[in-house]
Parts: structure tokens; sequence; C-alpha cells
């Protein structure tokens, strides 16, 4: 039997004054979550850029001061201030101080090398020679207690004065830095000094640090995500000693 043609179609109701309120707060609600969010991640980006980041120890060249695996948090506050995304970089007031250690973009290769770590052992206008064991500034022998591995000029060093009998004298706004692993660091001694302004801050704390292979912090991220994964199950893998160590 077919519906008579003539009757009246069924109307949806009206939405009520009560559900449009409740639909506007709702609105209203999601707008202000999206709102918070927004400012969240601008606060991060600021932060990230001018106050602080994170960084890991991905080889040796720094032991026992620091160890591969370290998770370091780094302060840029008064050295640089970089605009998220992008290569650029402002460096600020502060100087860095001999023997503290400091992060910095390497002066050689491609720009989108990783940062290195290293000590400062020379400031600006310093006269740095390499002898006897033995780093000497100025004419003096400098102290260290936190060196392993001979001190000396390697073997193969092109790219500089040799250190025999020719002191090298640290150009103004930079800066000659070394690992503390001696026998084991690419640095001044290699490449020559570092400018100020590829300095972007100094190591604040030990915030983690797992007892892995450099592989899984040399941008390998299946490897690092291994090494997270079997510290979570293996918790003998992380120094728990060395987490929250100051600098």
């Amino acid at each position: 039997m077919k519906a008579d043609a003539s009757m009246p179609k069924r109307k949806t109701p009206a939405s009520t004054p009560a559900a449009q309120e409740a639909e506007a707060s709702l609105g209203n609600r999601v707008k202000k979550e999206i709102i918070a969010w927004f400012w969240v991640g601008l606060v991060f980006l600021l932060v990230n850029g001018t106050l602080g980041q994170a960084r890991v120890i991905p080889s040796g060249s720094m032991e026992n001061t620091l160890l591969v695996g370290d998770h370091l948090i780094m302060s840029r506050v008064g050295y640089d201030a970089g605009i998220p995304f992008t290569n650029i970089h402002v460096p600020l007031w502060r100087d860095p101080k001999r023997l503290q250690i400091i992060i910095f973009r390497p002066p050689y290769g491609k720009p989108d090398q990783p940062d290195l770590i290293k000590r400062v052992i020379g400031l600006p206008g310093d006269k740095i020679d390499i002898h006897d064991g033995s780093v000497w500034i100025n004419g003096a022998k400098l102290q260290e207690n936190y060196t392993t591995g001979p001190t000396e000029v390697p073997p193969h060093y092109e790219l500089l004065p040799s250190f025999r009998g020719v002191p090298l004298i640290v150009p103004e706004n930079q800066y000659f830095v070394m690992g503390d692993n001696r026998g084991n660091s690419y640095d001044s001694r290699y490449w020559g000094c570092v400018p100020r302004s590829a300095i972007l801050g100094t190591p604040v704390a030990i915030y983690m640090s797992v007892n892995a292979s450099g592989d899984a912090w040399n941008g390998n991220i299946a490897e690092r995500l291994r090494a997270y994964g079997s510290a979570l199950f293996h918790p003998s893998e992380i120094r728990w000693k060395r987490l929250f160590e100051t600098f």
C-alpha cells in the first residue's frame, strides 16, 4: 500500500536555544584549546631557540668527563640566539672562560654537520704551545687533571703551525679547544680555532645517560630507538649515578 502523497511530511524539529548555546560553547572551547596549544608551541620554539636545548654525546672525545650516550641540557643564555628551523644564529654578550666546556658548530665542512663539544683551552691573544706531554699558555704549563690519553701534536698535523718551536697565537674573537680524551679527539690541533660566532652554549646538566654504542647517537634513528627500548627493559644500561650531574 502506497503512502498518501497528500500526507504532510514530518518536519525536523528546530534546535532549541539550549542546544544552540551548547554548540556555541563547544566551539569556543575548541577554539580556546587551539589557541592555547599554539602559544605553548610558540613558547617552546622560543625557549629552544634562545634558552636551552638537548644534546647527546656521540663519541668518546671528551672521556671521562662526558661519556658516549650522555644526554645533556645545554644553556644558550647569553651565548647565542637562533631562529627555529633556520641556520640563522646571533651571538650574544657572554664569552666562554678558560677550561669551560662549550658546544659549537664545526668551523669546517658542511653547515649541516653535527655540533661539537670540547673544552676551551686558549683565549683570544693567548700563545699556545704543546710539548713534553702538556699544554703551555703564555709560557706557563696548564694544570689539567681531567685528561686521558697523550697530550701531543698529532703526527699527521698539517693545517696549522707545527707547535714544534712555533707557538700558536689565538686570533681575536676565536678560541682554541681540545677534547679531554687527548688521544681520540679531533679538535683545534687539527683544524684551528673556533670563531666566537660558532659557539652555541655550554652544558648545564646530564639528564640521562645510556650505555649504548655510538651508532645509536650518530643520527641512526632505528639504533637510537633500540637503545632506548633496551634501557627500558634493562635498567642497568642506564648510568644512574651520572643523572643530574652538573657542570
